[in-house]
Formats: structure tokens, sequence, C-alpha cells
């Protein structure tokens, strides 16, 4: 069970760049349902695709799967319609939560997860019919994300489903910073304080780089996708679908 997210509840002198280190992975899941609106829904969304496509003929890989969520969902979900389990492929370069993962996996019995401890730049994707990429690419350094769209696009099987989801940057700044302040009301909702909120936004500083929806659509595109389209958004969080 994920412990309580206190990473910042304590006032830090000198507040260093975000990391998925080993005091994250442990509170994790309590920080991303805490932190990242509408969290539950996504993987709904996930499912309903699923459900939907052919998205399990081939494998599934998540590009930045931290513990495992996602595949532990579509593992029950699947068993739960006495449907095949597909491969699915876990890639992330933080050990500290794919250690939670493996144990996650454990617990639930699931025979199909592979974990990697890689680089997303680096991975190769072998036919998948289904990528996931949740709140991963942010991260990234602008330029080098279409490179990596591409990969995606280029891997995926005919019909293949990409579900990129992403915090948001409005092009109007004042805008971006109503928006903004309406996000960090639903952090102060759920229980986060001033302080946690402040010290989070400074260690994300320059690490989370958020694009506006009409740039993220446009790199989409670039890297291959005809079919491209946001289906889902929350003030300065959305979901894109694209199809090959």
């Amino acid at each position: 069970m994920s412990k309580k997210d206190q990473v910042f509840n304590r006032p830090i002198q000198n507040i260093k760049g975000f990391e998925f280190n080993e005091e994250v992975a442990a509170c994790f899941d309590d920080m991303v349902s805490r932190s990242v609106p509408f969290y539950d829904e996504i993987h709904r969304i996930i499912l309903d695709l699923i459900d939907r496509t052919q998205a399990t003929r081939g494998p599934i890989y998540d590009l930045g799967c931290s513990t495992a969520t996602t595949f532990t969902l579509i593992d029950k979900h699947l068993k739960s319609k006495n449907k095949k389990i597909p491969a699915m492929i876990g890639i992330d370069n933080s050990q500290a939560m794919l250690d939670k993962a493996q144990a996650k996996i454990q617990v639930n019995e699931m025979q199909t997860v592979e974990l990697r401890c890689q680089n997303i730049e680096e991975v190769e994707l072998d036919n998948p019919s289904m990528v996931i990429m949740n709140y991963t690419l942010q991260f990234i350094p602008v330029e080098r994300r279409v490179t990596i769209l591409k990969r995606i696009y280029d891997s995926l099987a005919d019909e293949g489903i990409f579900i990129l989801a992403e915090k948001l940057k409005s092009p109007t700044r004042s805008v971006d910073n109503l928006l903004t302040d309406l996000y960090y009301d639903f952090k102060r909702r759920n229980g986060y304080s001033e302080l946690e909120i402040s010290q989070k936004r400074e260690a994300l500083e320059n690490v989370l780089v958020p694009l506006t929806p009409k740039r993220q659509m446009n790199m989409l595109r670039e890297a291959g996708f005809k079919r491209v389209e946001m289906i889902f958004r929350w003030y300065n969080f959305a979901c894109y679908l694209g199809i090959k």
C-alpha cells in the first residue's frame, strides 16, 4: 500500500528538481491520485478503448509505467471478461518505481507483464497494438519529443492505438494563470497545504514543461498521426487519442 504523500510537507531550504526517487516511489500512488485530476477516468477511458478496438491483439506498452497501476487495471478488466491478456511491457527509468510495480504485479498474480528499466528514448517497440504514455512526455526536453512520437507511430501495428495524457499550458497568460489557480484549488481540496503546493511547484519548474493543446496536436500530426483527437480535458490537463 502506498504511503501518504508528505514529500513537500516540511520547509526545504534548497529545493532540487523533482525526481522519481525512492521517497516519491513510496508514496506515488497517493501522490498521483491527489495531484492528477480524473486520474481514474483516464484509466476508464483506456479500458473502454480496449473494449472498442483491437488494442489487445498485440503487445501493450506503457512508457513511464511508474508503479504499474495501468497494467493492474487492464489485467483485472480483461480477467473479469474472460478475455485473453496480451503481453504488457512497462518501461520506466526509475528502478525505485519499478520495484513498487513488481510488488504490485506479484500481489495481483499478473502473468503477462514485463518491466524494463530503460530510457524511453532508447526502447525498441515491437509492433504494439497499444502504446500508453500518461504524464511522461512532459518530463522530456521539448526538442526531443517529436522524435519519440515518431518512433511510437512507426512502431505501431496498423489500427494501433496511442494514448497520451499530459499537463497543458494555455497560450493566453491570464487564462493560464487562472487554470493554474483552479488546479491548485483542486490540490487544496485533496489536502495539500500551501507549503506543499509552492514547494512542489518550484521542484517541477523546468522539469515538467507543458505545451499548448495546439502545439501538442501539431507534434502528434508531425509524428505521423492523421487520426488524432483530444478526447478528454479538465482545466490544464488533457488526454489525446492517436490511431495509426
